[in-house]
This record gives C-alpha cells, structure tokens and sequence, in this order.
C-alpha cells in the first residue's frame, strides 16, 4: 500500500510539473522571469523593482516574477538554465551572456543624455603623477577582472600607451579604489567616471565623500579612457519577437513617467532607455580581443 501511495504521489507531481512548464510564458502559472542585478543596496532595488513588475504587468500581456540575485554572474548563469529570461546587466556581464548563451541588448541605458561611459584613472593631487606615462613603475588598483570601467578600459588604455605599472593589485569596488588611492595604498588607481551634473562630482569619488568630504580636493583625475555604451537591459535569445518588442517598448515607455524616472535613478542612476542592438557593443569585445582575452576568460581569472 505504501509503495503504491508513493506512486500516485510521484504520478501527481510529475503531472503537476507537466501542466506548469506547459503553460504559455508569461501566464501567471509562468511568469516571465526579470532579473535585475544589485549594483547598489540590494533591498533597495527589491522595492523599487515590484513597481517596474507592477507597471509591466499592466501595460503588457504577461505576468512577472522579479529576481535580485547575489551577482551578475549569476544572473549570466540564470540565462544558461532559462530561468531567466529578461535582466538588467552591466556591460561586461551582458559581453560574458551574450558569448556564452547567446543573450540580446535589446535598451540600452542613459545617464544625463549620454548613452556611454568611461573610465578614469585617479591619483592624489600632491603626486607627480601628471600623465598617464608617469604611473610606469607605480602601484595600481583596479577594480575586479571582469569589470569594465574598473580593468577593461584602464587595460586597454595602458596596453595601447606601453605603460606597465610595477604592481597591481584587486580592490573589489570602486570605493575602495578611491579609499586606497586617498590613503596612500597604491600610487593610482581606475574607477568609473560620470560627468559633474550641476557643479557636483558624479564619478566614484562620490562613493566616499561621506568618510572623506575632502575627496574632490586631494584625488584628481588624470585620464579619461575612450568610451563605451552604459548597461544594457537583455532578453533571452529564444522568447518571440512579439514578446521581445512589448517588453522592451513598455519598459522604455515607463522610464517616460514620473514613477519611472524615479525608480529607474534611484536603483541604476538611470535618467532615459533607449532602443539597442548587439552591435552596439562591437566596441566592448573588440576591447578583449586586444588584450587577448574571452569574457569567460576574465571571469575565471
């Protein structure tokens, strides 16, 4: 009797599982699967995300289910399983997606009218450090391996001027950068830049200013690196066209709206979307090819 009980359960769940991933995508038995990545407070990005699945949903034909994963990497990973099928990614995360699963940027993000990004690379103002040529022999600070602002583009810089600094070092964020190259730890170092926006720094010196409200006084920047296109927001290669194009469209409608400005600003600094293409960033894998590395590469490095 308990054997055939155990059959009926395992009949009834294999059915059960059968009906689910039956039922259409973005059915509320299916729901489609938004991830965002927690570039910044990850509760606030839980609630600010609930109002983008709440608009979506109602201003499209589909149910959502919204996911804020530990990394980006596993949001990459998420696409390889499809249990993901739209995400906000930063840029290197979507390059590593797109190489390996075939992931598409279909928006890209804006900040303040611009449509890219670069890096800079930082040094105390009372340094001799006054060119790019001057950080030859020096100890530097990137960010991690796969970040684009904080090792590709500073990479990529370096590698085209023949400059080798002496040593080099991991910091893991972009504060802590800013932190090492304020207090003396390394002679320099690469963090994101953002343009100034109403006389106030918007780049990674602002991470610290609350610890070091003198920061923009003793860290300067000494070279801005060649530009690349922000973050994209990407969708799984296989989900139709019609539901690509809706999605895409009704997230770009919202960003339009006051609610929309404030919720995307607050969670990535975003201030517009824009309709996007893979090509957009021929630029990015070009970068790697020159430094002689895949996505994947970097990301086991």
């Amino acid at each position: 009797m308990f054997k055939k009980l155990i059959l009926l359960a395992v009949a009834f769940f294999a059915v059960t599982n059968c009906t689910r991933t039956e039922q259409p995508l973005g059915s509320a038995e299916n729901p489609v699967k938004l991830f965002f990545v927690p570039s910044v407070d990850a509760k606030l990005i839980t609630e600010k995300s609930e109002l983008v699945k709440t608009y979506l949903e109602q201003n499209t034909p589909y149910k959502f289910q919204v996911s804020v994963p530990s990394s980006y990497v596993a949001v990459v990973e998420a696409f390889g399983t499809a249990r993901a099928d739209v995400a906000a990614l930063n840029t290197f995360g979507y390059i590593l997606a797109n190489e390996k699963y075939g992931v598409q940027a279909l928006i890209t993000v804006l900040r303040f009218g611009s449509e890219t990004y670069q890096a800079q690379i930082i040094a105390k103002n009372d340094s001799k450090i006054s060119a790019l040529k001057d950080l030859a022999g020096k100890k530097f600070a990137y960010v991690d391996p796969a970040s684009t602002s904080g090792y590709l583009l500073p990479a990529k810089l370096f590698k085209d001027n023949s400059v080798e600094p002496k040593e080099t070092v991991f910091a893991n964020k972009h504060d802590n950068v800013v932190t090492m190259v304020y207090q003396g730890q390394v002679d320099a170092g690469a963090t994101f830049y953002s343009p100034p926006e109403a006389g106030k720094i918007q780049d990674a010196r602002r991470l610290v200013l609350t610890q070091f409200p003198d920061v923009e006084k003793k860290i300067k920047i000494v070279q801005l690196t060649e530009a690349i296109p922000n973050d994209p927001i990407v969708f799984r290669k296989d989900l139709s066209e019609e539901m690509k194009n809706k999605i895409a469209d009704a997230l770009v409608a919202y960003v339009k709206t006051p609610e929309g400005k404030d919720v995307f600003h607050a969670m990535y600094g975003v201030t517009d979307l824009t309709r996007s293409t893979d090509t957009k960033y021929d630029g990015v894998r070009s970068m790697l090819k020159a430094l002689g590395k895949s996505a994947n590469e970097l990301v086991k490095k």
